[in-house]
């Protein structure tokens, strides 16, 4: 197979297709500590894209409870352990070969592509229809290190941080290197030059499932009274610009711009020729992924790219959070525990506009207090971070110091 440069991976890999990348991806970043699992991005795609029959079981979003939920089932604890069995080379990472091509480090294991069996192009494999029939299996479960098969509170003892769990919300990744469009013999799925979305040709299509096979986070679903296969399509006609709202610039998909925890960003950066992303410091998923370095892919050991970016959650056990995430773990949660002055402006601006942003700019205000973090001193600043829109209109303005509005003694109980 031809060679791809992969620089979540920092290394070259296998891939079906020469290199080559779109004009500008869709990217987003998902702010896992304020996800509250309220399933609202899951209904507002269902009620959208998935309402008909044969896709009952199609959730294209959906919010899984970890480490024990999934959907399909076991969907990565499987695909984990398939690449395991297919190789004696260690699946690990060298953290200490970081540098501006390779952020993460190298990862010296194999990918999906690399461990293909005889006459396939991607390591994988299709779920039961009992894997596919709940979407968050285990919701709330915690994990313990006592209870039974260690899924439960210890009820005598219950330490700080002895119980945890986290809620990851899921799309599509839109990957730079599609397992779902290496895999397909008819080539029905593509990735648009446009926007880097991934989609399935309907008419090419003819429901072999080798894209369900293929993708490693299973968003490629079979319907089976079409019998052909369907995924997140990315809301594409808001994304150019054709929703009545969206005054000709692109907008958010559904499930960004209903999240009531806010934990979403969404936009659109341009790619060079290398297929890195283009240098646009002003741009705020470039200083969340690319400087700041707090946004990290989701398995990005598996090698398809992917283009949904996690903050991962601060009190998650590391080693759980290093697999899940790559060994750029420690450094994301220390920035985002202890933000800089420009990360914390950004931070206001998730969920606060539908259209997408494609430039910030931090106005300095006045300091209002200063607080301790991990032992240490910090000053906080009233500053105020403002969005701009494609055409460069301020569609968001906010301040990092929220008003307090406190209820008159007189009148403490509106009842």
């Amino acid at each position: 197979m031809p060679k791809v440069y992969n620089w979540q991976i920092g290394r070259d890999m296998e891939y079906r297709y020469k290199e080559a990348h779109p004009k500008r991806q869709l990217v987003a970043v998902f702010n896992t500590n304020r996800c509250i699992a309220c399933q609202t991005c899951t209904m507002a795609c269902k009620s959208t894209w998935t309402f008909n029959q044969g896709q009952e079981h199609m959730w294209w979003n959906n919010v899984e409870t970890k480490p024990y939920g999934g959907y399909p089932h076991n969907w990565d604890v499987k695909t984990l352990k398939m690449m395991d069995e297919a190789t004696d080379v260690d699946q690990k990472w060298d953290g200490s070969k970081t540098s501006e091509e390779a952020p993460y480090g190298v990862f010296d294991g194999k990918t999906i592509f690399e461990l293909a069996p005889w006459g396939r192009y991607a390591l994988g494999y299709e779920p039961t229809p009992e894997e596919w029939q709940v979407p968050n299996i285990y919701e709330d479960t915690p994990n313990a290190e006592k209870g039974v098969q260690g899924r439960g509170f210890d009820g005598g003892n219950l330490l700080e941080h002895q119980s945890w769990f986290f809620y990851l919300a899921r799309i599509c990744n839109h990957c730079t290197y599609p397992a779902c469009v290496a895999a397909c013999p008819r080539q029905a799925p593509y990735k648009r030059e446009e926007d880097g979305i991934v989609l399935i040709d309907q008419e090419r299509c003819w429901g072999y499932r080798m894209c369900v096979q293929a993708c490693p986070y299973k968003k490629a679903m079979y319907r089976p009274d079409t019998r052909t296969s369907e995924k997140c399509i990315a809301c594409f006609p808001r994304v150019e610009g054709k929703d009545p709202h969206s005054e000709g610039v692109p907008m958010e998909s559904r499930c960004m711009a209903v999240c009531i925890g806010k934990i979403r960003m969404q936009g659109l950066v341009d790619i060079a020729d290398n297929g890195d992303w283009e240098n646009n410091p002003k741009h705020p998923l470039y200083q969340l992924v690319k400087v700041e370095q707090v946004a990290l892919p989701l398995y990005p050991q598996f090698g398809t790219q992917p283009n949904i970016y996690y903050i991962p959650p601060r009190w998650v056990p590391r080693p759980y959070l290093r697999q899940m995430f790559g060994p750029g773990v420690d450094q994301a949660i220390e920035r985002y525990t202890n933000p800089s002055r420009n990360l914390l402006a950004i931070l206001q601006l998730f969920r606060s506009a539908e259209k997408m942003f494609f430039r910030y700019e931090v106005i300095e205000g006045p300091k209002i207090r200063d607080i301790v973090v991990n032992g240490e001193k910090r000053a906080i600043f009233d500053d105020e971070v403002v969005g701009y829109d494609e055409k460069d209109r301020e569609i968001a303005r906010l301040r990092v110091h929220e008003a307090l509005l406190v209820r008159d003694a007189t009148r403490s109980n509106s009842i």
